[in-house]
C-alpha cells in the first residue's frame, strides 16, 4: 500500500502540472508542496530495498474535509471507516468541517490554499473551480470511477468533466427537484396540475410551497415556456432569453400563482417545518427532504414529477435542473494521493447506498442506483419521471442574485406596479452581465 500511495502522489502531481499549463492563471495552478512531496517520495521509492530491510514506518497523514451541515454525521461515519481500513498504512487524522455545497465555490476561491483537501460542491460550480486552478484532476482509478457512474456519456460523468478531463467524484445524481404531496388531500389526477393543487390546498386552508427566493426553482417556469439560460463559450458569462416574447407571460403566471391563497414561497428549512406542523400539504423540493416528508405524512407520503402550470391560457409542463453533488480534491493538497483515495472512498458503491439510506439521496453510481432499495423510493421514482423535463445546470455566478430579486418581486405581487417587460429586462441584464 505504501508504494501504491507513492505512485499515486507522483501521478497526481504530474497530471496537476500538465493541467496547470493551460489554466491561464500561474498563481492558482502552482502546487509546490505537492511537487516537493512527490519528488522526495519518488526518489525514496526508486531505491531497491534490501531483502532484510525493516518494515516501512507508518506515515502520519493529516487531511481536512468540508461537507454540508446536514451530512456531518454521515460523513464522519465514512471517514472513521476509511481511517480504520488504512490504519496499517498511515496514522490518519481527518478533520471534518461544515461548508454548504451551494456556497463552497465562493469559500474555496477566497483562499484556495487554505481550503480543505477534499470538499463537496454542486456540479454547476465545477467550471469556475477548474478555471481558478482549485481542483486536482482525478488521476487515480479514473477509468473505474467513470465506468461506475455509467461511462463517459453519463450525466454524472459529463457533469464532473471539463474538456474531457475528470475533475471530481460524483456522489449523487439526485440534486434535482419534483413534487412531494400528502395523499390524504390529493388524488393522482390532482397532482398533474398546479392550478388544481392550489385549489385543493386553498379549500382545505392549507398551502403548496416552492422557494421563489432561489433561481434554481424559478428556472422551472421559464425553461418550461421554452426560454433558455446557459453559459457562453467562456464558461463564465451567461446568455439568457427570458425577456424574449413570452417572458412577460411567465411573469404574469407567477403573479397569478403568488396571489392564490393556496400558495406560499418557503425556504428549505421552512418547507420541513410546514410539513411537520401540517400547514404544508405539498411542495417542490428534493430527495434531501424525503425522509422528513415521509416521517411527517407516513402512509400518505407520495412524490411525483412536477405539474403543469397555466401560461397564457395553456397548460405548460414545469421544467427543472438536473444536478449532481460531487467531491473534489484541492490542487494545493499536500497529500493528493490520500485525498483522492478518500474522495473515491466516500463516493464508492457502499457509501452511495449508505448516503441513500441515511439521507435519501439518489446515487450517481449506476449499480447502487439500480438496487432494489433505491428503486422502491417514491422520491427517486419521481425524480426519474421528471428527468425527461430536466437539464444539467450550467450557469455562471451572475445568475443567482438577479433571479432572486425578481422572484421576491413576484412573491410580493409586484407592489410598485413595474411594467413586466421592464422587470424581465432588468433581470436578464443582471444575469448576462460579464463576470468581473
Amino acid at each position: 500500500m505504501k508504494k501504491k500511495v507513492l505512485a499515486m502522489l507522483l501521478t497526481a502531481t504530474m497530471v496537476a502540472s500538465l493541467a496547470g499549463c493551460g489554466s491561464g492563471d500561474d498563481t492558482a495552478t502552482e502546487t509546490p508542496a505537492t511537487t516537493e512531496a512527490a519528488t522526495d517520495e519518488t526518489a525514496e521509492a526508486t531505491e531497491a530495498p534490501a531483502e532484510d530491510a525493516a518494515p516501512a514506518e507508518v506515515e502520519d497523514v493529516a487531511l481536512t474535509v468540508w461537507g454540508a451541515e446536514e451530512d456531518q454525521a454521515m460523513l464522519q461515519q465514512m471517514i472513521d471507516a476509511f481511517i480504520a481500513e488504512h490504519s496499517a498504512e498511515a496514522n490518519l487524522t481527518i478533520e471534518l468541517g461544515i461548508e454548504s455545497e451551494s456556497t463552497c465555490k465562493d469559500t474555496v476561491l477566497t483562499d484556495i490554499e487554505a481550503a480543505a483537501d477534499v470538499y463537496a460542491f454542486a456540479d454547476d460550480q465545477l467550471g469556475e473551480l477548474v478555471n481558478a486552478g482549485a481542483l486536482q484532476p482525478v488521476s487515480i482509478d479514473t477509468d473505474a470511477i467513470i465506468e461506475a457512474c455509467g461511462g463517459t456519456d453519463a450525466g454524472a460523468v459529463q457533469a464532473a468533466m471539463v474538456d474531457g478531463q475528470l475533475y471530481a467524484y460524483s456522489a449523487t445524481a439526485s440534486n434535482g427537484y419534483f413534487m412531494f404531496y400528502d395523499k390524504s388531500y390529493f388524488t393522482e389526477e390532482d397532482v398533474q396540475s398546479l392550478d388544481k393543487m392550489l385549489e385543493v390546498a386553498a379549500n382545505a386552508g392549507k398551502q403548496v410551497t416552492m422557494d421563489w427566493s432561489s433561481g434554481w426553482y424559478i428556472y422551472s417556469f421559464f425553461q418550461g415556456a421554452g426560454l433558455t439560460v446557459g453559459l457562453e463559450d467562456d464558461g463564465v458569462t451567461n446568455f439568457c432569453t427570458w425577456n424574449a416574447a413570452g417572458g412577460t407571460d411567465v411573469a404574469q403566471a407567477m403573479l397569478d400563482i403568488s396571489a392564490n391563497p393556496g400558495f406560499v414561497s418557503l425556504s428549505d428549512a421552512e418547507f420541513v417545518t410546514g410539513i411537520q406542523d401540517g400547514s404544508i400539504i405539498a411542495g417542490i423540493n428534493g430527495t434531501w427532504n424525503a425522509t422528513a416528508a415521509e416521517e411527517a405524512w407516513g402512509e400518505n407520503y407520495a412524490a411525483v414529477k412536477l405539474p403543469t402550470y397555466t401560461l397564457a391560457g395553456n397548460q405548460v409542463q414545469m421544467a427543472s435542473f438536473a444536478g449532481y453533488k460531487m467531491l473534489g480534491v484541492n490542487a494545493y493538497s499536500e497529500q493528493p494521493g490520500w485525498a483522492m483515495m478518500l474522495a473515491e472512498y466516500i463516493t464508492n458503491y457502499d457509501n452511495q447506498v449508505l448516503r441513500f439510506t441515511l439521507r435519501g439521496e439518489g446515487p450517481a453510481n449506476v449499480e447502487a442506483a439500480a438496487s432494489e432499495e433505491v428503486q422502491s423510493s417514491p422520491a427517486i421514482a419521481a425524480l426519474s419521471a421528471q428527468g425527461q423535463y430536466a437539464t444539467v445546470q450550467r450557469i455562471g455566478g451572475n445568475y443567482w442574485d438577479p433571479v432572486a430579486t425578481f422572484g421576491q418581486i413576484m412573491v410580493d405581487g409586484n407592489p410598485d406596479g413595474t411594467d413586466l417587460q421592464t422587470l424581465v429586462d432588468n433581470m436578464v441584464e443582471g444575469i448576462t452581465t460579464p463576470a468581473e
